[in-house]
């Protein structure tokens, strides 16, 4: 089974949100944000930090770029970070990628910088960049990433690993690779010469590594060139140590909350290729004005304005910024023509106190339906003439009074969903796919439904472009903006994403059909789409939704034709062939809602198992599907808190199970230890699972010593070597080689070292070229019961419906006889 699984197998339990809407408005501009921007306008130079994931980063540097030199700064992620662990949630591939998406766009927003992604899929943690590139398509990131440098146009390109085994993971060694190729792939016209169309190719001047001492690494010496990024920024109020802090900290589901650094901050830089720099990153690159025609005058004109700017009253400077705006129309280069119009048009509409907002009725939508806006504008400033004239091109010519909200209702149908765009199209092994190129790089959809104002204000026209939102207000939270959803007009759900049919047993499925479209009366045609080894009652049926029916159930027989085990997908499609899909929404508070709308996909399996387990409690760790996989083979799962575990009596289970990153994230894990000791010794079972060696609570696991590693076998197929006669593999399942088939991104990861030697290590697992390693699987026997540490991936297997996962659980919940 190829990593490509976690493409087509998304976790999809339904229930499992229940946070807080997100997402607060942004806020106007402040004075001194005026005056930092204002001060930006002067500066010509560009920076692209290039990095693998979410996190990897230099959240420091970027802000004291953007902020301190004022610099376009730019952070190129060649993945969405789809691949970790989540630990705020149960999401994981995909949907882990979207939360992460949103977090480094917070983080964006905190720091000043702006954010790229390739069409790369974290398939999760690699050895080696060769190992990397097996997967991702290494011709195909190259070429986004030239498209990027060749948009962005960066004097200087930072990456923040090197490209061998010092970089660890395999993707920040290939990230490190890509980045030089590109480096020198974007200037040369020969290079992917297709995109000359829309791009020139485009010569950084200078390609650095920013080297780093953290971890067990430690690669800067006094010979680099160095930095000093520690300032204080007095129109923020905070160093760029405290900025940085804030921006690190939006990674929640990476648990990267930092402490605010202050004081002075030397950052290391290599040099890589290029021309080298002795003193200044920016050594030899003009900055200024001066390097386009006609710069030094508008330059002249920007000092004017700084120089005279009033904090109390920034509306003075608008007849300077509209003399400066008129001068950037007439300059030759398009590409600072189009950054700084940009730049000069927010400013303006900042110091003439303008909030323009497009606010639609309700939060969502479908296809065909009309969608009511509200356009709401309000001048603050005193200011003496603003008028609206258009909106989406039609004529308003109204004034708009100081001081006085003004909305103008409009409306348009909603044509397309707003489906994440690189999750239109059927994802290839290792990356995504999507057909328009232009969107590459892209951290949202760049066609998000929006309105375009234009705008006299003070004679001077101008044209700007606002999001559709929804906005409401939270008895606790206040006042919260979410994008609009426009989803697939019909759409369904059901009520379990993994069958297992145990023995060839029947089972039932349920589906729920939502017509969620303003057309309250459609007819559909859904059919059934599965491997013929299965039998689906009914395979074919009709949707017939009217004005007092919009919900409709469907129930299902799935009976298995063959007696062997099989892992299949049972997907439905209407019959117009469009596959019938989910309307999925997370939530999270720091983060906007987010709504996609993935193919409904049910995960079946023929399950040859036996389960004497009845009753079972489980200590919820960092989040896992566990506990509703369990169920779904009939265990009855008891969710326990850190209180109830302490003061209940435990003997009532058959087993105590353990979430993932118990030990990293419970803080009373050292007194429940020894209650859990205590359990075995009276003959009970208990299996913990994966925990990480950072950031421990406690390492008191077992009843007897070892500690956790960072080993892992990232080759999902790697060959597993365990004693068949040991009886944890014979009862009450017969394990053999088969149940190890299937399995999805990884073996396991963070095995346990230094073992004691009561503990028994039946499994050893290697990835190619490396030593076996026996730290996966320990067993102990301890008084009249047994103790299980597994850094075996179950928390990905058994929401996956991968059989030998659920046989081998199964068994080391059961007391063997």
């Amino acid at each position: 089974m190829l990593k490509s699984i976690l493409f087509t197998h998304i976790l999809l339990f339904l229930g499992l949100f229940q946070h807080a809407h997100a997402q607060k408005a942004t806020t106007s501009w402040n004075s001194a944000s005026i005056k930092s921007k204002l001060e930006r306008l002067d500066v010509l130079g560009s920076v692209l930090y290039f990095a693998a994931h979410p996190d990897d980063e230099n959240t420091k540097l970027i802000s004291w770029l953007a902020q301190e030199k004022h610099y376009k700064t730019g952070y190129l992620s060649l993945t969405r970070g789809d691949g970790g662990q989540n630990l705020i949630g149960t999401e994981q591939g995909i949907e882990l990628g979207l939360i992460r998406t949103q977090e480094l766009l917070a983080a964006r927003r905190i720091d000043q910088g702006e954010q790229f992604f390739t069409s790369a899929f974290d398939f999760g943690f690699s050895k080696t960049s060769e190992e990397t590139f097996n997967f991702w398509d290494k011709e195909q990131v190259l070429r986004e990433a030239v498209w990027i440098i060749r948009k962005f146009r960066p004097d200087i390109i930072i990456t923040r690993f090197p490209p061998d085994a010092r970089g660890g993971h395999g993707h920040h060694q290939a990230s490190a690779i890509l980045a030089h190729e590109a480096f020198l792939a974007a200037a040369d016209p020969t290079r992917f010469p297709e995109q000359l169309k829309q791009v020139k190719p485009w010569q950084a001047t200078r390609l650095l590594w920013n080297t780093y001492n953290f971890g067990n690494q430690n690669t800067i010496n006094e010979n680099q060139l160095q930095v000093e990024i520690g300032q204080y920024n007095p129109l923020i109020g905070k160093s760029y140590g405290e900025i940085a802090a804030e921006s690190r900290s939006s990674h929640k589901s990476q648990g990267f909350g930092s402490a605010a650094q202050v004081g002075k901050s030397t950052e290391y830089f290599e040099f890589i290729a290029g021309k080298p720099a002795q003193k200044d990153i920016f050594e030899g690159i003009d900055q200024s004005w001066s390097r386009i025609g006609k710069g030094k005058i508008i330059s002249g004109k920007i000092k004017e304005i700084n120089a005279s700017y009033q904090l109390n009253f920034p509306e003075r400077s608008l007849p300077q910024l509209f003399e400066v705006f008129n001068l950037i129309q007439t300059i030759d280069d398009p590409y600072w023509k189009v950054q700084k119009t940009n730049e000069i048009k927010d400013l303006i509409l900042a110091c003439a106190g303008i909030r323009i907002e497009s606010l639609a009725d309700r939060a969502h939508f479908a296809v065909g339906d009309q969608i009511k806006v509200n356009n709401q504008l309000i001048v603050r400033a005193d200011i003496a003439y603003v008028q609206l004239k258009k909106i989406n091109e039609q004529a308003i010519n109204q004034r708009l009074e100081n001081n006085s909200l003004t909305s103008f209702p409009d409306s348009f149908n909603a044509t397309t969903t707003t489906q994440p765009y690189w999750l239109n199209e059927p994802a290839l092994i290792g990356r995504f796919q999507f057909s328009d190129f232009n969107k590459t790089g892209e951290p949202e959809n760049p066609d998000h439904p929006s309105v375009t104002y234009e705008l006299l204000i003070n004679g001077n026209s101008l044209t700007y472009k606002k999001p559709i939102q929804y906005k409401f207000t939270d008895p606790v939270r206040g006042e919260i903006y979410d994008p609009i959803v426009i989803a697939p007009a019909v759409t369904a759900s059901t009520n379990q994403t993994v069958v297992l049919s145990q023995n060839s047993t029947p089972q039932k499925l349920t589906l729920t059909f939502d017509n969620g479209s303003n057309t309250k009366n459609i007819t559909k045609t859904v059919s059934s789409v599965i491997n013929k080894n299965w039998k689906i009652t009914p395979e074919v049926f009709t949707l017939e939704f009217s004005d007092n029916l919009q919900h409709i159930s469907k129930e299902f027989t799935i009976q298995a034709q063959t007696k062997e085990t099989r892992l299949d997908t049972l997907s439905f499609r209407f019959d117009t062939h469009e596959k019938v899909k989910i309307d999925r929404e997370i939530q999270y508070d720091h983060i906007p809602t987010i709504t996609w709308f993935p193919d409904l996909a049910v995960k079946v399996s023929n399950l040859q198992l036996q389960v004497p387990i009845k009753k079972v409690g489980y200590l919820v760790g960092a989040g896992d599907l566990i506990p509703e996989s369990l169920k779904a083979i009939g265990i009855s799962v008891d969710i326990l808190s850190e209180s109830q575990i302490l003061q209940q009596n435990l003997q009532q289970y058959d087993a105590i199970i353990v979430g993932i990153r118990a030990f990293n994230v419970l803080k009373t894990m050292a007194q429940i230890s020894p209650k859990l000791n205590e359990y075995v010794k009276n003959g009970g079972t208990v299996l913990e699972q994966y925990n990480v060696s950072n950031k421990l609570l406690s390492n008191q696991f077992g009843p007897y010593p070892f500690r956790i590693g960072n080993s892992r076998v990232t080759e999902e197929l790697a060959v597993v070597h365990f004693d068949a006669q040991n009886p944890i593999f014979n009862y009450p399942n017969k394990i053999t080689v088969s149940d190890f088939d299937h399995w999805i991104q990884e073996r396991g990861l963070y095995f346990a070292e230094d073992i004691d030697s009561r503990y028994q290590t039946p499994i050893q697992v290697q990835d190619k070229n490396e030593p076996l390693h026996n730290g996966s699987l320990l067993i102990a026997n301890y008084g009249s019961g047994r103790f299980v540490y597994t850094s075996l991936s179950f928390f990905r297997q058994l929401p996956a419906g991968v059989p030998g996962a659920y046989r081998l659980f199964v068994n080391l919940l059961s007391k063997s006889k």
